[in-house]
């Protein structure tokens, strides 16, 4: 369809809806991690906290509408310190409350020292099909400076014992500019992890975030010109290994893609339940007809939300429309290949001329590929500049 100005409008739908899991507990808070993770200081109640989860959901249900999930994504914390028999019972309720199906994509965070072949069994037959296990290093001396609670053996071995477990899609964390790490130990890293010949890898940099112990006491961490080289070498490396990089820190094997986090990239709306959890959640305007897109999130404190008996959300935010472009570009220009530019409107409900003066800033430097929604090389490697051309519009 096009308007009378000639500009083509896609059909405004609702986007493609996920849903988002937190665990918040953990056996250690690593010293880099800003996440809401909590070390876990008793035996945790888990019926107790399969009720608020289910209680949390059922106040969010209004948003669904109908729409079948792309995706469940159980992340923490540490999921893996839970029981299977937890994610059973949790699966059997998700599954009279919401509609998904054998394919879809179910991912569960794992820590290499929670787990073994047995409980990988559990989770696998509790209906998890997907793996995300959090290595960040095989190298000694980067798990103690990080804080981890496995070593290099234990990484090795849940790796093995999933694969025996019948999970056939998994996906490593693994980080690089880890405090004084050179490229050799940051390749070292990659090459032990392809030897699993995994079918995901999340790359990504060491970042040192506030509110975090290594913000207090900042450990010394290569510099520009040293974490350059390595990711160019890294990305050199899993290109040959047959890895397609398709998000700034996402790499998979052809087809493979973390369904999940491209939803989130797409802007796409995700339901969030669990302590501190985030949403964001789309509904149909009809004068003028478009989207009104909110973000929540829920009470932070598992103590709190445990607590909790009908209204979970701690802070819910309507995003107005002059915020939208930033927040839709924030998360495409991510995407090695960007997205086309309809999905503009029919994830915002604006038009594209919205954004048409940052759009043709931003190509004239040339940050953004001519026809696409997409950054060139010289946009991807200074990404933030690019965004920047988006913000305030």
């Amino acid at each position: 369809m096009a308007t009378h100005t000639g500009e083509q409008v896609s059909e405004i739908v609702l986007p493609p809806l996920s849903l988002y899991v937190h665990i918040p507990w953990c056996v250690k808070k690593c010293p880099y991690c800003d996440f809401n993770s909590h070390t876990l200081q008793s035996d945790l109640d888990e019926k107790q906290y399969l009720q608020q989860l289910l209680a949390d959901l059922d106040s969010d249900l209004h948003w669904v509408q109908a729409r079948k999930l792309e995706s469940i994504f159980i992340g923490g914390g540490t999921p893996s310190t839970l029981t299977p028999q937890f994610y059973q019972q949790l699966f059997d309720a998700l599954r009279t409350r919401l509609h998904f199906d054998l394919a879809t994509e179910i991912t569960m965070e794992a820590n290499p020292g929670t787990v073994d072949e047995r409980r990988f069994y559990g989770y696998r037959n509790a209906g998890i099909n997907r793996l995300s296990l959090g290595i960040q290093s095989f190298n000694p001396k980067h798990l103690s400076v990080l804080g981890r609670i496995h070593d290099q053996q234990q990484a090795h071995s849940a790796i093995t014992a999933a694969r025996k477990a019948g999970f056939e899609n998994i996906n490593l964390d693994l980080m690089h500019g880890l405090p004084a790490q050179d490229i050799t130990e940051a390749l070292e890293d990659l090459e032990q992890a392809l030897s699993h010949n995994p079918q995901h890898l999340s790359w990504y940099q060491l970042t040192i975030e506030p509110n975090t112990a290594f913000y207090s006491s900042p450990p010394p961490i290569p510099d520009d010109d040293r974490l350059w080289d390595i990711q160019l070498a890294g990305f050199t490396r899993l290109a040959k290994a047959g890895f397609q990089q398709y998000e700034v820190s996402a790499f998979s094997k052809p087809g493979l893609q973390a369904k999940h986090n491209l939803n989130y990239w797409k802007f796409g709306d995700y339901l969030g339940i669990g302590a501190g959890a985030h949403g964001k959640v789309s509904q149909l305007t009809d004068s003028p007809p478009g989207l009104e897109i909110l973000r929540y999130n829920k009470t932070r404190q598992p103590a709190a939300y445990l607590k909790r008996m009908h209204q979970f959300a701690a802070a819910t935010s309507i995003i107005e429309p002059e915020d939208l472009p930033f927040e839709f570009m924030m998360n495409a220009l991510r995407l090695v290949k960007g997205v086309n530019p309809d999905l503009f409107r029919s994830r915002t409900g604006l038009p594209l001329s919205t954004i048409i003066q940052p759009l043709s800033a931003a190509r004239a430097k040339g940050l953004i590929e001519p026809s696409r929604l997409q950054t060139t090389e010289l946009g991807f490697k200074f990404l933030n500049e690019t965004l920047s051309c988006f913000m305030g519009n």
